[in-house]
């Protein structure tokens, strides 16, 4: 009989990528289609044999890339019934992934407003919490996320880097957060620049929450939130 040699640990490592990077990419095909409306929720995904081998890659890679969006909420897996795409309301909206996805095209309306109705639940309540709470930390990371944001614009990587920074200081979702803001902002600006400044709506939020004025902050950021909404419905609505 012959003698099997366990692989070399550079080998195993090599082979863990591997896999790793196909999971991904199945997952990113997949998670992109369904967000992108081209699955649509309700519709059952092809049997694992058959999308597999129609993206070539091991059952085991597809099983566990369906794991990966199961857990965002996107589908959902039965035995017998098989996988079924999720309505929009079990979708983790906030998900970094889902929110990439969504503006790696042309998003859907719907999905862009869903968003913008989560980030004015969430991040007027966190600016209110963050002016009862804030210590000088928090205020120095506001201060220093103004101040790139008026050095470098939101036109500019280096700017949007300071935006999401401004938005992490306040709360605790900040990959979550920081993911919707980033991408948002990217679409809105896409083609040109916007026809007004934005940083004197965060200045807002801000100068509220260093003075302690809870429902000033609240007021501020739920204005912000609708404004950069207003400026992505503007986008979404050109020709």
């Amino acid at each position: 009989m012959k003698q099997e040699y366990p692989s070399e640990p550079g080998e195993q490592k090599r082979e863990r990528s591997t896999g790793r990077r196909l999971r991904g990419a199945v997952a990113h095909y997949l998670g992109r289609a369904i967000v992108s409306g081209e699955i649509a929720p309700g519709e059952r995904l092809t049997g694992e044999v058959a999308n597999a081998e129609a993206l070539d890659v091991s059952r085991s890679a597809y099983r566990e890339a369906i794991q990966v969006l199961a857990a965002k909420g996107l589908v959902e897996s039965r035995t017998k019934a098989g996988t079924r795409v999720q309505p929009r309301s079990r979708w983790n909206l906030l998900d970094p992934d889902i929110v990439a996805w969504a503006f790696s095209g042309e998003p859907d309306p719907g999905f862009v407003r869903d968003l913008f109705e989560l980030r004015a639940i969430v991040e007027p309540a966190a600016a209110r919490l963050a002016a009862q709470r804030r210590d000088k930390d928090d205020i120095a990371a506001l201060k220093a996320g103004l101040v790139g944001m008026r050095r470098h614009t939101l036109a500019t990587e280096a700017g949007r880097d300071a935006d999401r920074a401004f938005h992490d200081a306040l709360i605790t979702l900040s990959a979550s957060i920081g993911a919707a803001v980033n991408w948002t902002t990217r679409f809105k600006l896409r083609t040109k620049a916007l026809p007004r400044d934005p940083v004197p709506d965060h200045a807002r939020v801000s100068d509220a929450i260093i003075a302690g004025d809870a429902d000033a902050a609240e007021a501020a950021m739920r204005a912000l939130v609708d404004l950069a909404f207003a400026d992505t419905r503007a986008v979404l609505a050109e020709p």
